[in-house]
């Protein structure tokens, strides 16, 4: 199977009608992982596949609208009857077991061990499932977060998961077929105290043209912009064919 990306949700910072926040299903040679679990992708991943065949789950960081449909899960598979066949490899932050163990009332994560396998991300973590590679990389946000390059059969797709500017994500995106970029703010100004945490269009158009990747998908549009403006204001700056990534569609890689 050739690599393809589904938009499960793209709002920031927090859900919408028929707009969950981030969430994607990657498929390729024979692997299936949900990246980022925001609030009501879970939902939406049923629409797209059986969750017990999924082969791993891969989350950027642990803010809620990337992470909280963990908890969703985790009630599916150890009380739902979605109990998948063997643990789903988790690489997440290190705090993300001990976190959705506490939304559930306890203190050890032990419980979770039957349906939930949590590895730690770091910069440069790789690890292989089937024919399908995932990089990671660490990114310019308020709290420990990455970036996703994943390679499959000589496909590329690179995703920036929340981030500023910095020479990490042109890094992680150079070459890519397909690069799913946030663009999450109207102007520099919107960081607080200099600290840029987010992209503007302008940003991810920049980081997307310096890459030198084939296509840019614009996401995780925040409430001061309209995903038409922000596609619109990135593709001037990329210089390249860009697009606003929508939920429910599956693409190509």
């Amino acid at each position: 199977m050739p690599l393809s990306l589904t938009v499960l949700g793209t709002a920031s910072p927090h859900p919408a009608p028929g707009r969950p926040c981030s969430g994607y299903l990657l498929r390729g040679a024979g692997a299936e992982v949900w990246v980022d679990a925001g609030p009501g992708t879970f939902a939406e991943l049923q629409r797209h596949t059986d969750p017990e065949r999924l082969t791993a789950i891969w989350i950027s960081h642990l803010h809620a609208d990337h992470s909280a449909d963990l908890l969703a899960a985790a009630y599916a598979f150890a009380y739902g009857g979605m109990a998948p066949p063997a643990p789903i490899p988790v690489y997440a932050p290190l705090d993300c077991a001990r976190r959705v163990a506490g939304f559930l009332g306890r203190s050890d994560v032990r419980f979770l061990s039957d349906v939930l396998d949590f590895r730690a991300l770091f910069d440069g973590h790789t690890v292989r499932h089937w024919n399908l590679r995932l990089t990671s990389r660490a990114m310019a946000h308020d709290t420990e977060a990455y970036g996703l390059r994943v390679e499959c059969q000589g496909s590329v797709l690179a995703y920036s998961g929340d981030t500023g500017p910095c020479a990490a994500l042109t890094e992680l995106a150079s070459g890519a077929d397909l690069f799913l970029c946030e663009a999450d703010v109207d102007s520099h100004r919107e960081g607080e105290q200099g600290e840029r945490v987010h992209l503007t269009p302008e940003d991810a158009g920049d980081a997307a043209r310096k890459a030198g990747v084939g296509e840019l998908y614009i996401t995780h549009v925040g409430p001061t912009l309209t995903r038409k403006a922000a596609t619109d204001r990135a593709a001037v700056a990329f210089g390249g064919p860009a697009r606003t990534a929508r939920e429910g569609e599956t693409i190509p890689v």
